[in-house]
């Protein structure tokens, strides 16, 4: 491949109206495991930095913890929090918020998607969550995805700079494969199969573009031989085999290393840290949901009389899931039936039962060891890596193969949520939706005021049917849906209302003690235009 091949292949526009990347390939736009994680990411700041230890305080959530710390928002004498004022509490939820609304034609908007927002807050710091979305050039179908990492954030960055375009390039059919090898080939430019849309704080490497590149044409490579022109993508099978292949090539890419420092040690930290995906594929009325791992997407349906209903299109694969635990007990001799699973965790220490990258669960012990002597010396000083999982008998543990969910979009399916765990273990997913709903058309249904069993007195009562006057005439001071969700979600107190002092001692509390109480937690929220739905 020539260099003026691959170069065209990183330019980038930015519409008028909006931040927006378009090009074939471009990168870097709470915990889950181990006490002990790899570097985080450092936004901003693609260059190799000093190596620290992360101490197991910082992150006592998804494994290692035989004890799990409590989530409840209670009133804790270790809270030494200061009130935040309202403007500073709005700068913190609207820090990473971002808007995007699908361009109309001659007046009419076209698309079964009207926009999305999104919106992140951190509590790792820094935070291991990773976001994306982006429209496919070539289909016209919208991606949109949740990425939760655990042992730092290096997989969750991979998957959201990459594993669009594997989707993208599993979807395309044989002729245009073949045109886009050889345009590469003779050094042509290429027709972009992505348009991005980032928020400005979306981080990508620059570094590791070529190697992405390379890693992802071979793989359209092999699709070329295994397709002919006749046939047609199934959507289904694209998103498996792209989940599939992302994680086989992120391990595969960790055992050949690179002889660029900062790459070899780059991919060995993508491949032993570890990420959930939830990913929507939505194009006209097709909605396909492909998820790994314990992030979710839940259906926001508006019923007749106004009101409403959640409608979960994911699976969580932890062991609450009782098909999961059958799965991963069927694929493991009788002999380990009693430890592939322990204190309802992987081997007794990951939470999710899928996953990409985390390669501590899916290499054999003498692959680990022989990829680990021949890694760079900061690797060694990492505890997590020297690390072998107890019972480890038959590897691999772990997969990230995902669930697919298909659903025929209706007139009254209003709006798509997806979120990271960190949002569904503060809010039900009923009350995930009614909140965005009543934000969405501004219609807030009067249900009768409970107090959860609290006694109150008449003057209580009198206070909080206040508060609730109050906050229906203040809905609106978010202008964005997620961030709106989030005040929800951090604020919310025993009596189903924001309260702005918990708010302000939530986001008030020091880096070592935010993890203690929360997770970091992404959402996307994607509105559907029902004119367009019910027309098809």
């Amino acid at each position: 491949m020539s260099i003026s091949g691959a170069v065209i292949i990183f330019a980038s526009r930015v519409l008028p109206t909006m931040r927006v990347t378009s090009q074939l390939l471009r990168g870097f736009p709470h915990s889950k495991v181990f006490a002990f994680s790899l570097l985080p990411c450092q936004q901003h700041q693609s260059q190799l930095c000093t190596i620290a230890h992360q101490h197991a305080s910082r992150r006592p959530s998804r494994v290692w913890q035989e004890q799990q710390p409590s989530r409840s928002y209670k009133t804790s004498s270790v809270l030494h929090s200061y009130i935040l004022t309202p403007p500073q509490v709005n700068s913190i939820l609207k820090a990473n918020e971002y808007s995007f609304k699908v361009p109309e034609f001659d007046g009419k908007n076209v698309s079964s998607v009207m926009g999305f927002e999104s919106n992140q807050l951190p509590a790792n710091a820094p935070i291991e969550d990773r976001r994306s979305a982006a429209t496919c050039l070539q289909t016209r179908g919208m991606l949109l995805g949740v990425f939760d990492g655990h042992a730092g954030c290096a997989c969750a960055q991979a998957l959201s700079e990459r594993l669009f375009y594997y989707i993208a390039v599993s979807l395309l059919p044989h002729d245009t494969l073949c045109e886009l090898e050889a345009a590469v080939e003779a050094g042509r430019a290429v027709s972009p199969i992505l348009q991005w849309h980032r928020h400005p704080h979306d981080y990508f490497s620059r570094e590791a573009q070529m190697l992405y590149f390379n890693s992802l044409r071979t793989y359209w490579q092999e699709l070329i031989d295994l397709t002919s022109p006749d046939e047609v993508p199934d959507t289904r099978e694209a998103l498996r085999n792209a989940f599939k292949r992302l994680d086989n090539d992120i391990s595969l890419e960790a055992q050949v290393g690179d002889p660029n420092a900062f790459l070899h040690y780059w991919v060995l930290r993508v491949a032993f840290s570890g990420a959930t995906a939830c990913v929507a594929h939505i194009e006209g009325s097709d909605l396909f949901i492909a998820n790994a791992g314990d992030a979710r997407a839940v259906l926001g349906v508006q019923e007749e009389d106004g009101s409403f209903s959640a409608h979960t299109l994911s699976n969580d694969h932890n062991a609450q899931n009782e098909g999961e635990v059958a799965r991963i007990r069927g694929e493991h001799p009788p002999s380990e039936r009693k430890t592939v699973i322990r204190q309802e965790r992987l081997l007794g220490l990951l939470m999710p039962f899928r996953a990409f990258g985390d390669v501590k669960f899916k290499w054999s012990i003498e692959l680990q060891k022989r990829v680990l002597e021949s890694g760079p010396d900061q690797l060694h000083e990492n505890e997590h890596t020297k690390f072998i999982p107890p019972n480890y008998h038959t590897p691999p543990y772990l997969t990230a193969e995902p669930e697919i969910t298909y659903h025929k979009l209706r007139p009254q399916d209003r709006f798509l949520v997806i979120g990271s765990d960190g949002l569904w273990e503060t809010l039900h997913r009923q009350e995930v939706v009614r909140v965005v709903g009543e934000y969405l058309t501004g219609v807030h249904q009067r249900q009768p005021l409970t107090v959860g069993g609290y006694r109150v007195t008449l003057g209580q009562m009198q206070g909080l049917l206040e508060e609730r006057k109050a906050r229906a005439s203040s809905a609106f001071e978010d202008h964005n849906s997620t961030t709106h969700l989030m005040r929800h979600a951090v604020g919310n107190n025993e009596f189903g209302t924001v309260d702005h002092e918990r708010l302000s001692k939530m986001l008030s509390l020091p880096e070592d003690l935010a993890r203690m109480y929360r997770d970091d937690i992404t959402i996307i929220i994607a509105q559907f235009n029902p004119h367009v739905i019910g027309a098809e």
